[in-house]
Formats: C-alpha cells, structure tokens, sequence
C-alpha cells in the first residue's frame, strides 16, 4: 500500500493538501487549542470558536486587501447554492430599488464561458423573476462553434442596458478557460463595458487566493467553495459589499421571492456567519491553509509559483501537441492556471497515459466528461 509520500495528487476539487496541515488539524479533532474538547464537540458559539471565524475573516481580508465596507461571510451549500443565492438577493435589492420595474423588464446579464457560468445562468432562469441575458456565449467563438475554449473578444459582449447584476465565473474548472489577471489584456474581465452603478457577481471557487483577485472593489459580490484550494469541502466564502444587505422580507412585500432565511446575505452579515451551525472544520482546515499561506510569503509569492508552474506544464504540453501527442483543448490567452485540459491524441492513448501515471503515483488525473 503506498505511503502518502508516494502520492501526488492532482484532484482538481476537493484538492490536495499539505500533509503538516491535515497533521495540525487531526490533533484538533481530538483536543482543539487545549479545550480538552475536539473542534467538531465545540459549540460554534463557543468564545474559542467565534476566535477562530474572526481570525480566518483577517486572514482573507488582509491577504486580498479587502475593504472595509465589505463583509466576509462564511456559510454552506458551494458555488451551487449561491446560483440560487445570487438571484434572489440581487433580485430583491433590484425590487426594492425599482418597485414599479416588471419582472419582464427586469434583466440579468450572464456571462457565460463554461461549464459552471452556463449553469448559473440556467437556475437563474428556472427561479425566474426577471429575464436572463446571455451576454456573450464562449462556444460561439470556439474552434468548432460547440465547445468552451476561450474568453470571447470584448467587441462580441453585448450588455444590457440596466441589468439587476451582471454574473460571470473566473475560473471554469471542467473547461480549462480562465479570466486573465493581467490589466488591459484582451482576455481580461471588461469592466470598461460596464455600469459602475450595476452590481458585478464574481464566482471565484476555483481560483480563490491563488492569486490576487483583480479590481476586487469593482465587485460587489464574491464566493468560492473552499474546497478547490484552500480546505476541505463545505465552507463557501462570501465577501460581499454592504450595500447587498438588504431587507429581502420587505422586498417579497413588494412582489420579490421570499429567500430561505440562512441564505439572506444581511442574515450571515449581521449574525457573524453564526446564524445557524457554520462548516466548522472546513473552517479551521481552511484557517490553518491561509496562516500557513501568509507565513510563506502571501499571495504574491503564490501567485509567481503558479505563474511558473502554469508556463512550465503549458510549454510542455504545446511542444507534445507540435509532436502530435497531444491536443490543448484551449486557446491561447485563456488557458486556466488551474485546470490544464488536452486530450491524448490515438486509439488507447488516453488511457495508457492514466495507467502509467497512476503507477507512477499520479492520482485524479482524469479529468470531466
């Protein structure tokens, strides 16, 4: 049986994590911070407990650069249960805005450049109460007109005029097509398209704090499940900008969909993330990860080693595809930092490849279908 030092893991989410952290934290199931009590057996009301979600909230806000008035929640249900989330808050402040607005006339724009993007949009349209734009759609401007492959040219985003928000996802895990964080870069988010006065929703699970996230206070909502980078699965992060706390009970009084209590956004905020039982171990993994991140150097110190650990996997990928053994499924400019996806090219080729990776102790390597 092999050794965990016999394994490289490549599990795209839940993602692998360093062995000194899962050592750190099984003693903490046992006996957390010298309780005598193990995490999990702590009440989440617990003095010892509520330090540790006030210490994970400074970590991310000091490693983001996070300003004040926004709020960092901690809550349940992943990148799905926010498609839901999003559109019902985000359409009870636009109510509440617009009351004489009709749900016909009320829009929201999706950007839609993967797999995870298009699923968003599709909850927003099966919850309606207003109509969804599909701002640009990456298969139109794919190498065979079906697949996702890149980030669209800006000239082909057609945004609507005054949307409630506008969606789009960083990084699409299954797909391989990221967001450039480079400034002015034909692959980057066009915020110069934009209404600065219309709400911009970042869905950020797959990227979260592998690098800095840029023109953060351009958003005014951003989440991500743990579990792609930094913890186990579980825990969503929100950082959310105050003016998204709205009153949603007196919004459904004027015709909006009344929201579940622990998924109003001015729910987590005031309570602290402690409305209801927060994912307590995904949060002290998660916090062990960030403190461990800040020690060796922050975000920018990452973000170099993923910039050349990206460089060195693609360079060797384009010079198999020149050789004709493999196919990079994504164009240039838009290939994601975090999920490289190629196909190898010949009958049976794929899965020699999986067998001698996996006997080499190369794990998770197959990717979606």
């Amino acid at each position: 049986m092999p050794e965990r030092v016999d394994i490289v893991n490549f599990g795209a989410g839940p993602s692998a994590l360093p062995t000194s952290i899962l050592e750190e934290a099984a003693k903490g199931l046992l006996n957390y911070r010298n309780t005598g009590i193990g995490l999990t057996e702590l009440s989440h009301r617990s003095k010892e407990f509520g330090t540790l979600t006030k210490h994970l909230e400074s970590l991310i806000r000091e490693q983001l650069e996070v300003p004040s008035n926004y709020h960092i929640a901690f809550t349940q249900g992943g990148g799905s249960g926010q498609f839901s989330a999003v559109v019902l808050n985000l359409l009870a402040r636009h109510r509440l805005l617009n009351p004489n607005v009709t749900d016909e006339e009320r829009v929201m724009d999706y950007v839609v450049t993967g797999s995870w993007s298009k699923k968003a949009s599709e909850e927003a349209k099966r919850l309606g109460g207003g109509k969804v734009n599909v701002v640009v759609d990456g298969r139109t401007y794919s190498k065979t007109g079906k697949a996702f492959d890149n980030i669209p040219p800006h000239d082909k985003w057609a945004f609507s005029p005054k949307p409630a928000f506008v969606y789009y996802c960083e990084n699409e895990t299954v797909d391989g097509v990221q967001f450039s964080h480079e400034e002015g870069s034909a692959q980057a988010f066009p915020f110069h398209l934009t209404d600065p006065s219309v709400p911009i929703v970042a869905d950020y699970s797959s990227s979260f704090m592998s690098r800095p996230i840029p023109r953060l206070k351009d958003h005014a909502l951003i989440y991500a499940g743990a579990q792609k980078n930094i913890g186990p699965s579980g825990l969503t992060i929100l950082i959310i900008r105050d003016d998204l706390l709205v009153d949603t009970d007196a919004a459904a009084k004027l015709g909006a969909a009344p929201v579940p209590i622990t998924l109003v956004y001015k729910t987590l905020a005031d309570s602290g993330s402690l409305y209801n039982t927060p994912p307590m171990f995904p949060m002290y993994v998660s916090e062990l990860v960030l403190e461990r991140m800040k020690n060796s150097g922050g975000l920018q110190r990452l973000e170099e080693a993923n910039r050349r650990k990206a460089t060195l996997l693609y360079d060797t990928l384009d010079e198999a595809e020149k050789k004709g053994l493999v196919k990079v499924k994504v164009q240039p400019g838009s290939k994601s930092w975090m999920n490289a996806t190629f196909e190898l090219v010949g009958e049976g080729a794929e899965q020699k490849f999986l067998e001698g990776a996996e006997a080499k102790g190369f794990k998770q390597l197959k990717g979606h279908r």
